[in-house]
């Protein structure tokens, strides 16, 4: 049940709660609760004007003002709330200052079952509903409640990014016929870009930019604009990814992992065709949310790839030359981590979905 009537929030820029130390190769950092009483939290994104926008699985979006006031945001879609689906992601664009739009990834009930969709609304100008609501993408439905992704990403030309799981159907990530285990590029406005690698080919979905992917819940653009992913392998074989048009990562004929039941999982960990991670983890991590930082507050760090981990309680931190795991934040906030990003000042903000809270990390 959600906690409403609790003094939850508190300002998001001058205020919070009493912090808490995190050990760091930066030297102790400072982890401060800036939004508690959360239920089942997912995503999260900032607006320009100091506020920020959560949401919540079940299917409610949380508004907190520059100041600290919390409200419900009132027009959310109906969501498919079932399994691991349900409200997901959301993406404040670069224009909002000028469009009040926003994006919203899903599970959404279609004819034939459930699948992953995109939507976009105008968020009103105190923040309490949304308006204009409309459903811009569906993926092929399943009756599945596994893998649905599903990570929002703008990318520098204006276009969006959607990661979409396989649904728990192994095979369908191969299949260019249908969208599960792909990630999707599609306009603003759901249409597909003329340049999408698959564009005119008999038979495959235009709106698919790469496949082979198992289930990925983390995205993120690099200093460069490039596109990264974290992904949930089977028993083994979490990865990170560079992505790249047109490309196969893979799965399920490739992985670094097994499945559950000890068995082997297609031909092993490559095959000519097949990109291989950029980086792995054996035994699994369960990771979720993705941040590539910039550097602004901690220059050492600069291209770093910051990963949630939703099985073992911290944030792995990755070289992002090498990408290597060189470190582990954790600390008692770092429970089941949901998704990370960078705040405009450069503190690194993270969602614990044990803790039900949005966490600050600061020097």
């Amino acid at each position: 049940m959600r906690l409403k009537d609790i003094a939850i929030v508190l300002s998001i820029s001058l205020f919070g709660s009493s912090a808490s130390a995190l050990d760091s190769t930066m030297g102790q950092l400072s982890v401060t609760a800036v939004v508690s009483g959360l239920d089942q939290p997912w995503g999260f994104d900032f607006l320009p004007d100091g506020g920020l926008l959560i949401t919540e699985r079940e299917g409610a979006i949380i508004h907190v003002d520059a100041d600290g006031k919390r409200n419900d945001v009132t027009g959310v879609p109906r969501v498919a709330a079932r399994g691991q689906g349900g409200l997901l992601d959301i993406l404040v664009p670069s224009d909002f200052a000028q469009t009040r739009e926003i994006f919203l990834s899903y599970s959404a009930r279609l004819r034939g079952g459930t699948g992953t969709a995109l939507g976009k609304a105008k968020l009103n100008s105190d923040g309490s509903a949304l308006e204009e609501f409309t459903q811009i993408f569906a993926m092929d439905p399943s009756r599945s409640g596994r893998h649905f992704g599903s990570r929002v990403i703008e990318a520098g030309d204006g276009t969006l990014f959607l990661t979409i799981g396989d649904r728990g159907d192994r095979p369908s990530a191969q299949d260019l016929s249908v969208h599960n285990g792909s990630i999707v590029r599609v306009t603003r406005d759901g249409k597909v870009p003329a340049d999408n690698p698959f564009v005119g080919q008999d038979g495959v979905r235009p709106e698919i930019w790469s496949f082979g992917h198992r289930n990925p819940q983390g995205a993120a653009l690099d200093l460069s604009g490039n596109l990264w992913t974290a992904e949930h392998g089977a028993k083994g074989g979490d990865e990170v990814n560079r992505v790249r048009k047109g490309a196969n990562y893979g799965w399920p004929v490739i992985s670094y992992g097994v499945h559950y039941s000890g068995q082997p999982i297609g031909e092993g960990s490559s095959r000519p065709g097949m990109e291989q991670p950029e980086h792995y983890w054996d035994p699994s991590i369960a990771p979720s949310g993705l941040m590539i930082y910039s550097g602004k507050l901690w220059p050492e760090w600069r291209g770093d790839l910051f990963v949630g981990s939703l099985k073992f309680d911290y944030i792995s931190r990755l070289d992002g030359g090498a990408v290597s795991e060189v470190e582990q934040l954790k600390s008692r906030e770092t429970g089941r981590v949901r998704e990370i990003m960078e705040g405009p000042d450069g503190n690194i903000w993270f969602l614990s979905v044990e803790q039900g809270a949005l966490y600050r990390i600061s020097p």
